[in-house]
């Protein structure tokens, strides 16, 4: 074969490979994304909040000693309120900043290092990045090394069949020029389908540590609960044993005396209900933690780590538009788009150009002699004229898929905006109801100290002490459910704003 030299023709590729431009819609999508307002204003009257701030002030005006069962009543520490935060470029909130529970951190961090779901995610993120570089790979020009012997007879005219032996070796060099952006479009969709699933590992990761936190913090609620459960049972056994006295004493009927024991038996009976409920609840977060059922490290208690909670009036939309959820169904919508563009490319010409050297001889010691160099130089254009319309409408699929995609984005913003409205608001609204919870319970407790003394004078019934006992029981363990309930607010307000509500440092 003659040997083919133009010393224009790689200028002349590389012209035409770099006037090339890659077709398709642009795969820029900028988040519409709204902040999430302050909500208490709104759903709760300005004489109600002024009630509520009220309360707080009165309840830490309360000496702390002015009853005896002081162990029964909250702490008059005022909740505290939430203000506008000032955001900084450099602020990063992690889960020790919020909640200020050093055991919960401990348990969360075992919680990452055991999950299965969590390595099949990274072991997803390898693969859909080995496939990103495979993408890539058709960009650069292919090279392979070739090797072939055979024994041919070929018949030319009239004349005698000739046979010779053919030994060759060749380097072969194809490469595509990429000039509408085929290759390039199809190498960045496979990006954004990494990041895609990026963005779904990190949503896993959140959601396990959201729901590591929800079972810790239901754990500790049910050990205020039994907490309280026993020390109700302890003064009412008090209360029984004054009550037994008076009745041998001839005081009171044996009817007082039937009440007090059928009152110490409820918060007797609850007691064994919250040690299962307890025990139930360790077996469930030992399970999240990748570890069999055991016991649980317990930290700061749910009343300490409410003082340290605070929360902004107000979020920014741009707290939004980095949930996990929100950037993969970004990435999936940029992915699409991409391929919009591949699918175009595919109806037009495509260019290749291609070289092959090497030797060939009819005996292997002489085939790298210099006498049998073999080569080729090609350049070629393929034109799709018909294709029955496969191509046409593999484009209309693709234009529908990003369709889809992008419903499915803004459907995904609409949800993050409602969750995070909806979290913010169970915070702040929380709030006040704990405010309230906790001053109802202070207040009871006083009165059924009140009522234990007024008892023990002789001044008062039985009926009195055991309204007041049944009530502060019930209190108490609405109390802590409140509190619980607040917490838990807040670990879901974190994890609707995708892990904090400090923004990204740029």
């Amino acid at each position: 074969m003659k040997r083919l030299q133009s010393p224009m023709l790689g200028a002349t590729c590389l012209t035409v490979l770099l006037a090339g431009c890659a077709v398709g819609p642009s795969t820029a999508v900028t988040p519409n994304v709204a902040s999430v307002p302050q909500t208490s204003d709104r759903a709760i009257p300005t004489s109600a909040r002024s009630f509520y701030d009220s309360l707080a002030a009165a309840r830490a005006a309360d000496p702390p000693d002015s009853v005896p069962r002081s162990q029964l009543i909250p702490s008059s520490k005022p909740v505290a309120r939430a203000t506008t935060l000032e955001l900084t470029a450099g602020q990063n909130l992690g889960w020790l900043d919020i909640l200020r529970d050093s055991t919960l951190i401990s348990l969360i961090q075992t919680a990452i290092d055991n999950n299965r779901d969590l390595r099949v995610a990274h072991a997803r993120i390898r693969e859909y990045r080995a496939l990103h570089g495979a993408s890539i790979g058709p960009l650069m020009p292919q090279v392979t090394a070739n090797a072939t012997a055979s024994r041919n007879k070929i018949a030319i005219g009239a004349g005698a069949p000739i046979k010779y032996d053919a030994l060759r070796a060749t380097g072969d060099v194809s490469w595509e020029l990429d000039f509408w952006g085929r290759l390039r479009r199809g190498a960045e969709a496979t990006n954004y389908d990494l990041q895609s699933q990026q963005e779904d590992a990190r949503a896993t990761e959140l959601t396990l540590v959201s729901d590591v936190a929800t079972e810790y913090l239901q754990l500790r609620e049910l050990d205020e609960s039994i907490r309280i459960a026993e020390a109700t049972r302890e003064a009412g056994q008090a209360v029984l044993a004054l009550a037994q006295k008076r009745f041998d004493q001839g005081q009171i009927s044996e009817l007082d005396v039937r009440q007090f024991e059928a009152q110490v038996a409820d918060p007797a009976a609850r007691l064994a209900q919250f040690a299962l409920q307890r025990r139930q609840q360790e077996n469930a977060l030992s399970l999240l933690l990748g570890e069999p059922p055991g016991e649980i490290p317990r930290g700061r208690p749910l009343q300490e780590v409410i003082q340290s909670v605070t929360v902004p009036d107000s979020l920014p939309g741009a707290l939004i538009a980095r949930r996990p959820d929100v950037m993969a169904a970004q990435r999936d919508l940029q992915a699409s788009l991409a391929r919009i563009g591949v699918a175009i490319a595919n109806r037009l010409p495509t260019i290749t150009v291609a070289g092959e050297y090497g030797a060939q001889r009819p005996e292997f010691n002489t085939l790298f002699s210099g006498q049998g160099d073999v080569y080729t130089v090609q350049a070629g254009l393929s034109f799709p004229l018909f294709t029955g319309g496969r191509l046409l409408n593999a484009q209309r699929a693709a234009r529908a898929r990003a369709d889809e995609s992008r419903s499915q984005y803004q459907q995904t913003v609409l949800v993050a905006l409602r969750e995070s409205a909806d979290a913010l608001a169970g915070v702040r609204l929380g709030r006040d109801q704990l405010v309230a919870q906790q001053t109802q319970a202070r207040a009871l407790a006083i009165a059924a100290a009140i009522a234990e003394r007024r008892y023990a004078s002789g001044v008062s019934s039985y009926l009195e002490v055991l309204t007041a006992e049944q009530s502060l029981f019930n209190a108490q363990l609405n109390l802590v459910q409140v509190e619980q309930q607040y917490l838990t607010a807040t670990v879901q307000l974190y994890k609707a704003l995708g892990g904090s509500w400090a923004p990204v440092p740029h």
